[in-house]
């Protein structure tokens, strides 16, 4: 197995907790599902939100999800870079793997879609 970092990221149309956990939670479920991910192969994850999203913290979504008690998250806040995509949630889970890089499927919902369409795959 190899470690690999699998990315996502969405956005929210307002700085609101319930919507951010929500959001959050449906892109970790697809990450997962698509990716066959199982939380013993996780490493860590990191989540970072811009400075215009402070309700909650989005790793409260994690908690969510049966298995992942001990799984090691932080969140953090993105570089402030001028024009970039507001309200913007971005994940990178670090996991071990049998996948080659490009086998892994990355996420992207609502506007952040717009951050990697290179990435995007059906």
């Amino acid at each position: 197995m190899m470690t690999r970092g699998l990315r996502g990221a969405t956005t929210v149309t307002s700085n609101d907790a319930v919507e951010m956990i929500e959001n959050t939670k449906h892109l970790i479920a697809e990450m997962v599902k698509k990716n066959e991910v199982k939380p013993e192969n996780i490493s860590h994850v990191f989540i970072s939100v811009t400075n215009d999203l402070n309700a909650v913290f989005p790793a409260k979504a994690l908690r969510e999800f049966s298995g992942w008690t001990y799984v090691p998250v932080m969140c953090m806040q993105e570089i402030d870079v001028p024009n970039s995509l507001e309200k913007c949630i971005r994940i990178m889970m670090v996991l071990r793997t049998d996948k080659n890089q490009d086998e892994l499927i990355h996420i992207y919902h609502n506007d952040a879609i717009k951050l990697r369409p290179d990435l995007l795959k059906d």
